[in-house]
């Protein structure tokens, strides 16, 4: 990955400033530890007349790949094609913007003490970006900088010279030009715009983004004609934290409007007094469902089947009534991650007592889960294929035989409850199926009858009268027969 940055000066004001507004000495190279490869800053020009200053990350495939957060939920969609094989390395993203604000992080804050006024000033100022994923297009790189002072060059790259029939790829070679900005306005620009135009990023996006993004956006995001489409992007199109985005640079710009403080417009509630309560993660109360028809079982000794990183394990252990538990899941990953969870290694002896984590194939009759009161299989089944279920089946229903079984699956129906999922996708890129409320039963029917036990069903969050609740759980008993009198 590659950038410049260049200007151009006099013998008053000269160019090589610029090494004092990004805090690097013109005269060396210098290298910069990051979490996924090597960053060199370098000036291949520096004299009064003209400095650039060139930015080259060496990206570690194999750390990138060691901290990726997963294919979904903000790791990058092009992750599931190919987790070594993929332009990460070569063209500008997430992870040049992320080494960006580490190695000049006072430049984008604006601070210079040796040249206090320049950084304050705006500079003829010339930025180049060989290689860029642009999703939607030169145009949209147009939209995104024009409205910002910069004028811009987004040259297609084809996708081979030798063969111009095929067309052009989806990057683009960015030069941005400007004698209006700032240093500090226009690295904020590539911050925050440069993940946005790769329409991907390399870490998990949480909470803390909307801080990052409304910090570097201060100044140019609240009236910017595409910022609906910068926030959405930026942070990975998570709808919760778009709301807040865009809400809290709503108030900014009625503060500006209004030349007021953002503290003044937004007074309508007292903090003290805002009360308002967050609704529960559906995890949550799918949790807590669980807990309760344990409870009703009356489960001390209780499997947890597919256990996955120990969640419920968790909070089974917090519950004094459950006095064996056992998470099992056929991933050592997952299992290694639970151990961590549950601080196994430094949990008492008594505690460490009543929990033990397994691997084993649910697919595969194991003579060890044999003989518990009670076992889940919470948000199991929809991984398995269809032809794999009566294997399943036979292994929890026909040999492990417990007491109880607790199964819950997403409700298909509800699906159209999500505003962020798209029509006909499920919820999750690993489900092989989700059923609906009456195929959830239908199922759940012909298990109970072919191994000996009734079944119930319980809704497992908000229940819509139109399409259900978001969790279905059935609830099996095994039927015990009476014996026959000698």
């Amino acid at each position: 990955m590659f950038l410049t940055i260049s200007t151009t000066g006099d013998e008053k004001n000269p160019a090589t400033d610029l090494g004092f507004l990004l805090h690097k000495h013109p005269g060396r190279a210098q290298e910069f530890s990051t979490s996924h490869g090597i960053a060199h800053v370098f000036y291949p020009e520096a004299d009064a007349e003209r400095c650039t200053a060139a930015l080259l990350l060496e990206v570690d495939a194999v750390a990138l790949v060691r901290r990726s957060k997963g294919k979904d939920r903000g790791g990058a969609p092009d992750a599931a094609l190919g987790r070594y094989v993929n332009d990460r390395p070569y063209a500008a993203s997430s992870l040049l913007a992320v080494a960006l604000s580490s190695v000049f992080s006072s430049a984008i804050r604006g601070v210079c003490r040796a040249r206090p006024e320049r950084a304050r000033q705006p500079l003829p100022l010339r930025v180049e970006v060989p290689a860029l994923p642009a999703r939607g297009g030169p145009g949209l790189v147009l939209r995104l900088f024009e409205p910002l002072g910069w004028t811009v060059t987004a040259e297609p790259v084809p996708l081979d010279t030798e063969f111009p029939e095929w067309g052009d790829s989806r990057y683009v070679r960015l030069v941005l030009e400007s004698t209006a900005l700032t240093l500090a306005e226009a690295l904020r620009h590539l911050y925050v715009l440069l993940p946005v135009l790769d329409d991907a990023k390399h870490y998990w996006v949480s909470s803390d983004e909307v801080d990052k993004l409304l910090r570097a956006g201060e100044g140019w995001l609240a009236g910017h004609p595409e910022q609906t489409l910068i926030t959405s992007r930026y942070l990975s199109r998570r709808w919760s934290l778009t709301r807040q985005a865009r809400e809290r640079l709503e108030l900014v710009r009625l503060a500006e409007a209004d030349d007021s403080e953002v503290e003044e417009i937004d007074n309508a509630v007292e903090e003290e007094t805002a009360t308002e309560e967050k609704p529960t993660p559906l995890a949550v109360r799918r949790r807590a469902a669980i807990l309760t028809a344990l409870g009703s079982a009356a489960a001390a000794r209780v499997l947890d089947l597919g256990c996955g990183q120990g969640q419920l394990v968790q909070e089974l252990l917090k519950d004094p009534r459950f006095t064996e538990i056992v998470g099992v899941d056929v991933s050592m990953r997952a299992l290694g991650i639970a151990s961590r969870r549950l601080k196994l290694d430094r949990m008492g002896e008594r505690q460490a007592a009543r929990v033990t984590l397994l691997q084993s194939s649910l697919t595969y009759t194991d003579q060890r889960l044999e003989g518990y009161d009670a076992a889940v299989l919470s948000e199991v089944v929809e991984h398995l294929d269809l032809p794999r279920l009566p294997a399943l089946e036979y292994a929890v229903f026909g040999a492990a035989r417990p007491r109880t079984v607790l199964v819950t699956t997403p409700n298909v129906e509800y699906n159209v409850r999500w505003e962020t999922l798209p029509a006909g996708h499920t919820r999750h890129g690993d489900h092989r199926f989700e059923w609906t409320r009456e195929e959830f039963r239908s199922w759940a029917g012909r298990v109970a009858e072919r191994y000996g036990y009734t079944v119930e069903f319980t809704p497992v969050g908000p229940d819509d009268p139109e399409v259900g609740p978001p969790t279905q759980m059935a609830v099996f008993t095994r039927i015990v027969k009476e014996e026959k009198a000698a």
